[in-house]
């Protein structure tokens, strides 16, 4: 097998196994997965074969029968019954029958193409389209819960193998992971940067004139482009308002509106063999301080600088790195703008993002608590509830951490990151702005998951895990908490 997979219930399926009468030689993910379907297939085979040998046919015989009569189908729903998580699972089987498998709540993304001579399958479109010159509508979304099963003979066939849920596709591979050429990807990336601009817009009090916009390279420029987008319609709109206007148009203020667009500069620059999210914690701190340079002499003193990322996760690169070049410029405001929501809670379905304590939100959430004096009493009744919800086992308990950020608007958990982002030595006023659940929600309309931000999980072990990684925190427990 291989795939892009994560399952929160591990522990219960290495039971399920073991009582099963296997011998699985690890907890993890894979090698259950590997061992459930073994185990069904095995099965499978021995009951074939039994009815063939009633039927006469001797052991040489039985054996091209046996791969003509297995039904993938109604092993893999056996294999997958119990399986929480998010997964694309492709799997080949000895003598030739392969299949892949999402989950029924399409939490992963799966493309597939198939014609007389071939089936392809990816978790993202263009490297079909790249790699085989296939056109954008051939290829089709295999739906949640299903199967693409493949047989010896070369025959194709989609089967349900677990009856779909409400789509919840993870909306975090749209902002970030996924490539930006896919033709969706890349309109949803600039959707997202115009829905912010009506925020920025008020945070610079709309002064376009005094105003530099730019990106964090690279994953962000196609929603700066979206951002960009916006800020010429709103020209275009107010040039419209003033030849509208029923008496005769100021000259002079058409020709000052005529001369106004947005200022755009290459700002930040990155090395691009350099990955931040994806190294290891140890090295992170050492790395983000060397990953980007910047340009001079294009941000004056009485500039706003608006600059534009994916998401904001840790805040380790833009406090240690970004922020600290950014104010080199003299603006006297710098404005940090996220294309994702605030990041606040684990990920248990295949992106690793699963400490609580690394995500800024999560800290600034807990320092506005200090500041109200509540801190010790919040951390200690949310603790007290993880550890009753994991004691009771129940199937799908509360997401108890929402009451971490229940007492607080975006707005002041906002402000509290950039309290938090802004060291002493830099001069420059700090601003950050998040997406909006809206925004995000009409910026991506297919990819509605979005535990990320609401803490709203679409399997039981989400909301398991969320506790779980709170128990971690309080504990000091440096692990994952899946």
């Amino acid at each position: 097998i291989a795939g892009n997979f994560n399952l929160t219930n591990v522990n219960q399926l290495f039971d399920n196994l073991v009582d099963l009468g296997q011998h699985p030689k690890e907890r993890a993910d894979t090698v259950t997965v590997m061992e459930k379907i073994g185990h069904f297939l095995d099965d499978s085979v021995s009951k074939i074969y039994k009815n063939l040998r009633h039927e006469g046919y001797t052991k040489a015989e039985a054996s091209p029968l046996i791969a003509e009569r297995l039904k993938l189908s109604k092993i893999l729903r056996k294999a997958a019954k119990n399986w929480d998580g998010g997964y694309a699972i492709a799997g080949l089987l000895g003598h030739g029958d392969s299949f892949v498998i999402r989950d029924p709540v399409g939490i992963r993304p799966v493309y597939y193409y198939s014609d007389d001579e071939l089936v392809v399958v990816a978790s993202e479109r263009p490297a079909i389209q790249t790699v085989f010159n296939i056109p954008y509508e051939k290829i089709e979304e295999l739906d949640p819960g299903h199967a693409l099963i493949t047989k010896k003979t070369g025959s194709t066939l989609v089967k349900e193998i677990l009856e779909p849920k409400e789509k919840k596709a993870c909306s975090f591979e749209r902002i970030y992971f996924s490539r930006g050429g896919d033709s969706e990807i890349y309109q949803e990336r600039k959707n997202l940067g115009k829905a912010l601009f009506p925020l920025v817009q008020k945070s610079i009090q709309g002064d376009l004139e005094n105003t530099v916009f730019s990106f964090i390279p690279n994953t962000a420029e196609p929603s700066f482009y979206g951002m960009i987008g916006a800020v010429q319609d709103h020209v275009r709109n107010l040039l419209k308002e003033e030849l509208d206007k029923t008496k005769k148009p100021d000259v002079s203020v058409l020709k000052k509106m005529l001369n106004l667009k947005p200022r755009i500069e290459k700002i930040a620059i990155k090395d691009a063999k350099l990955r931040t999210f994806i190294t290891e914690d140890s090295d992170r701190d050492d790395l983000v301080a060397h990953v980007y340079d910047i340009t001079y002499g294009v941000v004056h003193p009485s500039d706003n600088l608006v600059i534009i990322d994916d998401s904001i996760v840790r805040g380790t690169t833009l406090q240690k790195s970004i922020l600290r070049m950014l104010d080199r410029l003299g603006p006297k405001k710098i404005i940090v703008v996220s294309s994702a929501p605030q990041i606040r809670y684990p990920d248990c379905y295949g992106i690793d993002m699963a400490k609580l304590d690394d995500f800024i939100a999560f800290r600034a959430a807990l320092a506005l608590h200090e500041d109200i004096g509540n801190k010790k009493n919040i951390i200690q009744q949310v603790y007290n509830n993880c550890l009753k919800s994991v004691e009771k086992e129940s199937e799908t308990p509360p997401n108890y951490v929402k009451a971490i950020y229940d007492p607080f608007n975006d707005e002041e958990i906002s402000k509290k990151i950039a309290e938090i982002l802004k060291l002493d030595n830099i001069s420059a006023e700090v601003e950050v702005i998040f997406q909006t659940i809206n925004g995000l929600h009409k910026a991506c309309p297919k990819n509605l998951g979005d535990w990320y931000f609401t803490g709203d999980y679409p399997t039981p072990g989400g909301c398991r895990v969320a506790n779980k990684a709170f128990i971690n925190f309080v504990e000091k427990i440096n692990k994952r908490a899946y």
